[in-house]
């Protein structure tokens, strides 16, 4: 059984990730410092090693004790706004923190590695679908610093012979269909958990930053993708770069092809949850795109990978139920 290393295990999605590994005959080991983690979101059964990327000794300890075959990387700041207002965090932990990691890998003979990569790198295009053949220009420092461990992971593939996918992820959303785990976050960021959380009763208003957007209806339209076909991407880039007999680095987006807009979302959840709530309207946050939404024929192609869950009714039920489960609308 190969073992495979997981920064960021405990998070909203490396978590669906070890279900899916577990599930695949992989044994995952979960590595998470559980500043956005939850230490409860990992299976009893899963290694857990409460340590921090940057860490160089707790790296060396974990490769030296549990010799993992490969490295799912997931340990990051997530917030694009937040890096608007504190950029060199996010390149401390996700662009140095990422090149410590790495260093580890090369001392312990570790070369295939999967990254939690963004739709982020690629800015502001105006197309319909995004393809990885588009120009890398992120908006934020975010998605910056995600562009910068993909140029990292270039010079490794061809300098070190390290075998390296980058999936580009656009807006993970939903939970796991059983219910057992699903999205945490604190503070919460995203526009569904933020919805469903109005729609219990546990946040007053919701506002919709900018409205005069060159979309249909003036708010930005994402991609939405559900957690659990993430994860199961995942296991297809595992496959991948665990096979693949000739190293280097490929980045692959990871979405389902369709759109979404905030107000449509917004509508969905009060739809689903049979609860409508307060919406205002706020200035755009800074660094934005309009439109975010993936071509994913390359990851169907490449990795025989295609979305189950394609309609965001789905995920916001999935999401829902798991709200419910934890918490009990109000």
């Amino acid at each position: 059984m190969k073992k495979i290393l997981v920064t960021g295990g405990a998070g909203y999605i490396g978590s669906h990730i070890c279900l899916k590994l577990s599930e695949s005959g992989y044994q995952p080991v979960v590595y998470d410092n559980l500043s956005n983690g939850h230490r409860d979101a990992v299976a009893p059964n899963i290694t857990f090693i409460h340590a921090d990327i940057r860490d160089r000794d707790a790296l060396d300890h974990a490769f030296e004790t549990f010799r993992p075959d490969a490295v799912i990387h997931m340990a990051a700041l997530i917030e694009a706004g937040l890096s608007m207002r504190e950029p060199a965090r996010f390149y401390e932990i996700n662009t140095a923190g990422t090149l410590i990691l790495l260093e580890a890998m090369r001392r312990h003979q570790c070369h295939r590695i999967v990254f939690s990569s963004t739709a982020a790198v690629y800015g502001n295009c105006d197309v319909n679908l995004l393809d990885e053949t588009l120009p890398i220009r992120p908006e934020n420092p975010y998605g910056r610093s995600k562009a910068m461990v993909e140029g990292l992971l270039t010079d490794y593939g061809v300098i070190y012979g390290f075998h390296a996918l980058a999936l580009r992820y656009f807006n993970a959303a939903g939970a796991d269909p059983q219910g057992r785990i699903g999205e945490r976050h604190d503070p919460e960021t995203h526009l569904i958990p933020l919805a469903l959380q109005a729609a219990a009763g546990h946040r007053d208003a919701l506002k919709i930053f900018g409205n005069d957007y060159n979309t249909p209806d003036g708010t930005c339209i994402r991609d939405y993708i559900h957690v659990d076909d993430l994860a199961a991407a995942h296991i297809a880039a595992l496959h991948h770069v665990l096979h693949q007999s000739k190293p280097g680095f490929d980045a692959i987006n990871i979405g389902t092809g369709q759109g979404c807009s905030v107000r449509d979302i917004m509508r969905l959840c009060q739809e689903i949850t049979g609860n409508s709530f307060a919406v205002s309207d706020a200035p755009r946050r800074p660094g934005d795109p309009a439109r975010l939404v993936a071509n994913p024929a390359k990851a169907e192609d490449m990795l025989n990978w295609q979305a189950l869950y394609r309609n965001p009714r789905d995920m916001i039920m999935h999401a829902w139920a798991f709200y419910c489960k934890m918490a009990g609308p109000s």
